[in-house]
């Protein structure tokens, strides 16, 4: 099976914050069922409040991040699926709770993991 990224950036979810406890249930409600159906892998939004830093093969840690990775920020979450269209119909249930489209990507292929 694959596993697959799931994502929206933050400033796309443009909820009140009267509807904000309503989204959290809602999209806990979708992690949970894909718990239950055993197809949760990982996932979780972005602490803001830790700057992100690179740190080089000889251990330098260097503030900031790659150009083209500053603004990743939001929420994830990675399922193991059987196909591209299992991602899909995950991808519009997350969009349901969250109230907001979600990016879809997969990963390579790795036996090892």
């Amino acid at each position: 099976m694959t596993k697959y990224l799931i994502s929206f950036p933050s400033a796309a979810m443009a909820v009140s914050e009267e509807d904000l406890p309503a989204v959290s249930d809602s999209s806990h409600a979708v992690v949970q069922e894909a718990k239950d159906a055993g197809v949760w892998v990982f996932g979780g939004g972005i602490d803001g409040s830790v700057p992100p830093v690179r740190v080089d093969g000889d251990g330098t840690v260097r503030e900031g991040t790659y150009p083209q990775t500053a603004q990743l920020e939001g929420g994830y979450s990675v399922l193991e699926l059987p196909s591209y269209d299992a991602a899909l119909e995950w991808a519009a249930k997350f969009a349901v709770a969250c109230r907001c489209a979600q990016e879809v990507r997969a990963f390579g292929l790795d036996a090892a993991s």
